[in-house]
């Protein structure tokens, strides 16, 4: 009887000490750069839904999260009514943005590189984002060809790369 207890215990217990960490998201911010004649145009996105569970990269760990498309800010009112639309991110139809991961590897302390699948519109690519995971606090970037998800049309003045950093802690 008291081996069944001691299994117990020790299943319980060890169950605990190997637990992924879930956190609360307290404060978050997704941003990104783009070039548009030449100058640097700085955006966000709110609305931020996930679920969040890391530990040091491990087998179980899951990264997910969206944001409200419709969000989008870039301090210019008419351009973003007009990046609402359907030429670029069509709100109406495709009202989030969302990553999912796949599978993480450590790098080194505090550093890793994730693969996630990255959906835009109706589109869906495989992206690797490298990243910092310490303390609670995920910082990530990675730069994505706009025109990959169908967001707006070839340009001469607006640029293709698009720059994204995502912090959550």
């Amino acid at each position: 009887m008291k081996n069944i207890f001691l299994f117990i215990a020790l299943f319980v217990f060890g169950q605990a000490s190997f637990a992924q960490t879930a956190w609360d998201v307290k404060t978050y911010s997704v941003g990104f750069v783009i070039k548009n004649a030449g100058f640097n145009v700085d955006g966000s996105f709110k609305g931020l839904t996930y679920t969040l569970k890391f530990d040091e990269g491990g087998a179980n760990d899951v990264i997910n999260a969206s944001v409200d498309a419709s969000t989008i800010n870039t301090n210019n009112n008419a351009r973003d009514k007009h990046l609402r639309k359907s030429d670029y991110f069509d709100v109406e139809k495709y009202p989030k943005i969302s990553l999912k991961s796949v599978s993480f590897t450590k790098v080194s302390a505090g550093k890793y590189k994730g693969t996630f699948k990255l959906t835009i519109k109706a589109t869906t690519k495989t992206v690797e984002i490298p990243f910092t995971f310490d303390k609670g606090t995920f910082v990530g970037e990675l730069t994505i060809n706009r025109l990959d998800y169908g967001v707006g049309e070839s340009s001469w003045v607006l640029s293709n790369d698009v720059k994204i950093k995502v912090k959550i802690n």
